[in-house]
């Protein structure tokens, strides 16, 4: 299976936790196809721990819950496909899941196989209960084996947490997707911790395994199992900038039936999504800025697209205005090129060109800007 651009979807824990059901996944799977996120492009509906009974069945096989899903989960799938999308389900490279669940440790074929039959499109493995001494790069091979033989397309989505210099090594496992980061929770400290310690890992993301953030808080506004004082409407949106910009896979973790007017539009830009869905998925680099006033800098990185357009995106993760110069010759284009940049910002429409070489605006608290640029001839004005 390869998987050509960053995976969207939406998956139960940072809102539902231990409380999830069948009758809550036919919920979302219904606004999913109804209400343009499966249009949008998020296509993966996953069901997160805590699904499963607590003991294995006689045959070794994992078991859902009875009461949370009295028809099983080859019936939650099929309700799910029957909207147009793909189902996901969980597990955990130990030997239990991270809430105390049988994990798949030394069970990967059989669950593999389990999780095949049932018609499961998307496995999210994540890293709690690793015995000691077990060689987790095995681990994740191990699952990526038993996936690659199960005689269906599954995504593998490998949660290590970043642990271990996961970077190094989750090419080799065959997943998909690989966090590189720790568990993110809902406020504006944890969107921009985890903005500023992702760059070590660009470099290691690339087209058919990409580094994965974490699933998104946006939209959730304090309220869901990984509430942690809530995020401005403005920090959401730099938070889903900066994640489609750089590449991550798009995963919502906010309560799709009562998300605001505001979150929707934000989860659903064509513009944003498309730039994250680049078919060339180069990767992003950042490119500085002069004139900040805090010691760690804003981010500021520009992507190469497809189209020749690059993709500039400016972040304030900070509680003040920023006002930022960008000069063009931190991305090779010097004035002698005789080139510029004529700048679209994606989410207002407005248009400019830079003159002089330098790119300067104002960014106002936890906001952001994200620029289509077109390289274009240099003019000069007559005097």
């Amino acid at each position: 299976m390869i998987v050509k651009t960053p995976p969207m979807g939406w998956n139960s824990w940072n809102t539902f936790g231990h409380d999830i059901n069948e009758q809550l996944i036919f919920e979302i799977a219904d606004i999913m196809a109804d209400e343009g996120y499966l249009q949008a492009g998020y296509e993966y509906l996953v069901v997160d721990d805590c699904w499963q009974e607590m003991v294995r069945d006689r045959n070794g096989r994992l078991v859902p819950d009875r009461k949370k899903f009295p028809n099983g989960m080859k019936a939650v799938a099929d309700y799910v496909h029957s909207k147009g999308l793909k189902f996901g389900i969980y597990s955990c490279a130990g030997q239990l899941t991270c809430e105390g669940f049988p994990g798949s440790y030394e069970h990967e074929f059989i669950d593999a196989a389990t999780f095949a039959e049932w018609g499961v499109d998307f496995l999210k493995y994540d890293f709690c209960f690793k015995p000691k001494g077990a060689d987790t790069a095995c681990l994740y091979r191990r699952m990526g084996m038993a996936l690659a033989n199960c005689g269906r397309d599954i995504l593998f989505s490998g949660c290590s947490w970043g642990a271990e210099e996961t970077r190094k090594w989750a090419k080799t496992t065959g997943a998909h997707m690989w966090r590189c980061t720790g568990d993110m929770v809902d406020s504006g400290a944890s969107i921009k911790d985890h903005a500023y310690q992702v760059d070590r890992d660009l470099k290691y993301s690339a087209m058919g395994s990409y580094a994965d953030f974490d699933m998104m808080v946006v939209g959730m506004y304090d309220k869901g199992n990984v509430s942690s004082g809530g995020a401005t409407t403005a920090a959401y949106k730099s938070h889903f900038t900066f994640w489609s910009h750089l590449g991550s896979p798009l995963m919502i973790g906010a309560d799709l039936r009562n998300i605001s007017k505001e979150c929707k539009d934000i989860l659903l830009n064509s513009d944003v999504i498309a730039i994250n869905q680049d078919p060339a998925f180069w990767q992003p680099y950042e490119i500085g800025q002069i004139g900040t006033w805090n010691p760690k800098g804003n981010p500021v990185y520009c992507k190469l697209l497809a189209s020749g357009e690059l993709a500039i995106g400016i972040y304030n993760f900070y509680d003040d205005e920023a006002s930022l110069s960008t000069p063009l010759d931190r991305i090779g284009l010097n004035m002698s090129t005789g080139k510029t940049l004529e700048m679209t910002e994606v989410w207002t429409g407005e248009k400019e060109i830079v003159h002089n070489g330098v790119h300067s605006t104002k960014i106002a608290p936890w906001d952001c800007k994200l620029y289509r640029c077109k390289i274009v001839d240099l003019q000069y004005g007559e005097l």
